[in-house]
């Protein structure tokens, strides 16, 4: 099977090549942004939105992601976006909640990606709740919402019936194929790359793009 071919946005954050790596299932280029950001997409499979995005950028390009997507390109996006860039779906910044009463629930997941992650370690970091997402998602109708919060709110939306392609979505909850490097949590780390690792296939599953 030939490698996932992904395009990495990069907004300068320093560590970001280290928790994306290269290996034997999925290649990486990276994008950096400037002012005359305007990447080709039509020979990748995936496009990365990671956390730090520059969400103004990537407004720039919207029609070109859309694009993409019709031809059923897989977009990831693992940040709150608060330009309205990503088709069907809605990022909302909410810090009403108090993050001590902050849990994470499995709710939707037909591909059985919960036997893959700790949903426990995505709860707590060294005893702290509510750590790993912020806001929160107003799905598609029709999207499929992997994980909720205590309030039923999305936290992460596998979206299949807004384009031809498939829309991976956290609100803000970072993922890597390294682990994230601002927690020491082992278990915390561990969870957001078997995660990532988990979702991977679904990019092979949904890759239909024509050049």
């Amino acid at each position: 099977m030939q490698p996932i071919k992904a395009l990495l946005i990069s907004n300068g954050i320093e560590g970001l090549p280290k928790m994306f790596q290269a290996n034997e299932r999925i290649q990486y280029t990276l994008a950096e942004i400037d002012r005359d950001f305007d990447p080709d997409l039509q020979d990748y499979d995936l496009v990365i939105a990671p956390n730090g995005t520059d969400h103004v950028a990537l407004y720039r390009i919207r029609h070109k992601i859309r694009q993409f997507l019709d031809h059923g390109g897989t977009l990831f996006c693992f940040d709150g976006w608060f330009t309205d860039w990503i088709p069907g779906n809605r990022w909302v910044m909410d810090n009403s909640k108090k993050t001590v009463d902050i849990r994470y629930c499995i709710q939707e997941d037909s591909a059985g990606l919960a036997q893959h992650f700790s949903i426990d370690h995505l709860n707590y970091t060294h005893g702290i709740s509510g750590w790993w997402a912020c806001g929160y998602i107003e799905p598609a109708g029709g999207a499929e919402v992997l994980i909720a919060d205590t309030w039923g709110r999305a936290m992460m939306v596998i979206d299949r019936v807004s384009t031809p392609g498939l829309i991976v979505l956290t609100a803000s909850g970072p993922l890597g194929d390294f682990g994230y490097g601002t927690t020491d949590d082992g278990g915390s780390t561990q969870a957001m790359s078997d995660l990532y690792q988990a979702i991977l296939p679904l990019v092979s599953s949904a890759k239909t793009w024509i050049a």
